[in-house]
């Protein structure tokens, strides 16, 4: 009696945990894509948006522009690059939303150019993790890259740089939340953006602007609703990630599909005497475009819609 009483509790142990297993999956079939992101986001066009850049460096503010420039494509989930034969090669093929993230602003009498590359699975349900993230930013004291790829148990880290202590690195980084990817999860499912205590690795802009070491951190991050702000008169989302000394705030558009409005950035800034000051980006314009086939000097004319210089 004894042993049939352990069996059947053995048996119903099983039962309860298939069953919260099941729940589980269930949870996260629940999120459906809204009316329009096909159309959206696989329309044959990427979205751009321009931004009006107040950029913290050296201990001041400098003015430059910035732009976001969404768009989907097929991605070899073994490779982890954009297919080029993607129709004959479905077993590999992983559907992306790549971001591209650049940056332009003078300090003095030089100029940096910053961009990261973020490509992020759409079925985020099926494949939680963002795949690769590549950074590089250049100005006149010399060129940086640094390149993320996700493995089994990790991110690989690789990173060049013309400073000795920051040169030729070849890691491997904890398993964790990158910032980088934020982005992109706003515009797929902001419903699903971690909340509360995390460990997040900071963004790689961050990272190369202020020689740290990349390592995730421990981080409170908020979502929160706005009635109005200086970046949208109207109802929209704003989340936020506190670190010890650093505050990253985006604000979106809580309606699909989610359109980045601007994004606030607080840290403390300059060498010696270093002080508290906050990068800040307010939207110019959104377009939906090819652009990869506006390559004439007439399509200069979209820059100008998007408030962009054309020299």
């Amino acid at each position: 009696m004894k042993l049939f009483a352990m069996k059947y509790l053995t048996v119903i142990s099983a039962v309860l945990i298939l069953a919260a297993y099941t729940s589980t999956q269930s949870q996260d079939k629940v999120y459906k894509k809204p009316a329009g992101f096909n159309k959206y986001w696989y329309s044959g066009e990427a979205e751009i948006t321009s931004f009006e850049l107040k950029q913290a460096r050296y201990g001041e503010i400098h003015d430059g522009e910035a732009v976001l420039v969404f768009v989907t494509e097929p991605f070899s989930r073994s490779k982890q690059v954009k297919l080029d034969d993607w129709q004959t090669k479905s077993d590999d093929n992983i559907s992306v939303m790549k971001l591209n993230f650049t940056k332009k602003f003078l300090t003095g009498i030089y100029p940096y150019s910053m961009m990261s590359s973020t490509f992020t699975p759409v079925s985020m349900d099926k494949h939680p993790d963002m795949l690769k993230v590549t950074t590089s930013s250049q100005e006149w004291c010399g060129h940086t890259f640094t390149q993320l790829n996700l493995g089994d148990n990790c991110y690989q880290l690789r990173a060049f740089s013309y400073f000795e202590s920051e040169g030729d690195i070849n890691t491997e980084v904890p398993r964790s939340i990158l910032e980088d990817e934020i982005w992109t999860r706003i515009r797929l499912n902001p419903d699903g953006l971690p909340v509360g205590d995390v460990r997040i690795l900071p963004g790689t802009f961050y990272l190369r602007l202020r020689h740290q070491q990349a390592k995730p951190q421990k981080a409170q991050a908020s979502l929160e609703k706005l009635d109005r702000s200086e970046y949208e008169d109207a109802q929209h989302m704003k989340y936020s990630i506190q670190y010890d000394n650093r505050l990253l705030s985006i604000y979106f558009d809580m309606n699909f599909p989610h359109e980045i409005l601007g994004w606030e950035e607080s840290y403390m800034s300059g060498f010696g005497d270093p002080q508290r000051l906050t990068t800040t980006a307010k939207r110019i314009n959104t377009i939906k475009s090819a652009y990869w086939g506006k390559n004439s000097n007439t399509d200069r004319e979209l820059r100008k819609e998007l408030g962009l210089r054309t020299d």
